[in-house]
């Protein structure tokens, strides 16, 4: 596991109007064949008042972690012959497919299948051309529709996290960033681009904590909290705001059913309204994982989970984004 060269840090600036997505911009997936999507799916629409019209519907029977490449073309074409224009956003209301091969469902939805990376899964991956950008409509300027995952394989927990979702719009007063440089150094690869501590982020009430420690226990202000271990310890103790967004850099977050490492799902059901991981294993590159000081900006800014997400990732291939999309506790 190394790291490879370095992208320039970005600043940490919450001047920037960067988000134009609103319900309206939302393309809701449902697997008919699965009864919690369904009811999920549902929820959702009428939480978000999605329209009837960017409801896409289709039919996997017997869905399994992993598809096939023939299988996720068949697939994505019968989603992309829903599509409207005006949707910028796919969300995939399912625990399973969560993977394509070496992919993610979520990459391959918005990329295309990548068949390169999966020769060698620890190679740079290819760049993603939102990553830190200013763009506010992905489809119009890239051709892009950002992609997200919202697992239902436990329909109370994802009412929950889309009620989280739903309640981050009235925002926030008082929050703070997380940031754990910990004892794991092949695993802390991105703590050279955590946000220093004790900043203060403008008109956002965010404030900065880097801490040099390998869990954070009885915080109850979170509304960011990035480390990087594979089994991540005391989440039970905190408290996360609606709108919270929590990774852990390590191999197989987004395997969400596999049992070797922390799942992606355990930081949903801690409180966290969104979340990332790989499915594959990528090598300790920050570069597949979200950039702190990038998320952090676009987040504070405006942006909603789904973009900040998107834009922090700078090799998403292998990188499962999952959680409510429409989150943004700092848009007001």
């Amino acid at each position: 596991m190394f790291i490879a060269e370095s992208y320039a840090k970005p600043e940490v600036d919450a001047k920037i109007d960067v988000s134009n997505i609103t319900a309206k911009n939302v393309a809701l997936v449902i697997n008919e064949a699965d009864t919690n999507s369904v009811k999920v799916g549902e929820y959702y629409r009428l939480a978000r008042n999605i329209p009837r019209e960017n409801i896409v519907r289709v039919n996997i029977p017997k869905a399994t972690n992993k598809i096939s490449v023939n299988a996720f073309i068949r697939l994505k074409w019968e989603i992309d012959s829903q599509l409207h224009n005006q949707e910028q956003v796919i969300l995939l209301a399912w625990t399973k497919p969560y993977a394509v091969e070496c992919n993610s469902i979520t990459s391959a939805m918005t990329f295309g299948y990548d068949p390169t990376q999966c020769k060698n899964t620890c190679a740079p991956g290819k760049p993603n051309p939102y990553f830190n950008s200013s763009i506010a409509n992905p489809l119009g300027e890239l051709g892009l529709r950002l992609t997200m995952l919202l697992p239902t394989d436990s329909v109370s927990q994802a009412k929950s996290v889309i009620d989280r979702g739903v309640q981050s719009d009235v925002g926030v007063f008082r929050s703070t960033a997380y940031y754990l440089n910990t004892s794991d150094a092949a695993r802390n690869s991105r703590a050279q681009y955590f946000p220093p501590q004790g900043l203060q982020v403008p008109r956002s009430g965010l404030a900065v904590m880097n801490i040099k420690s390998d869990k954070l226990v009885g915080a109850q202000d979170v509304m960011i909290y990035q480390t990087g271990l594979a089994w991540v310890e005391g989440l039970d103790t905190l408290g996360f705001l609606p709108g919270a967004l929590a990774d852990h850099l390590t191999s197989f977050g987004g395997d969400m059913l596999g049992q070797g490492q922390m799942s992606v799902l355990r930081w949903l059901d801690a409180g966290a309204t969104a979340t990332y991981g790989t499915v594959s294993e990528p090598c300790n590159y920050w570069q597949k994982f979200p950039n702190p000081a990038v998320m952090l900006k676009w987040y504070a800014s405006g942006a909603t989970a789904v973009e900040a997400y998107w834009k922090s990732v700078a090799w998403p291939t292998q990188g499962l984004f999952v959680g409510e999309p429409l989150a943004a506790p700092y848009r007001q």
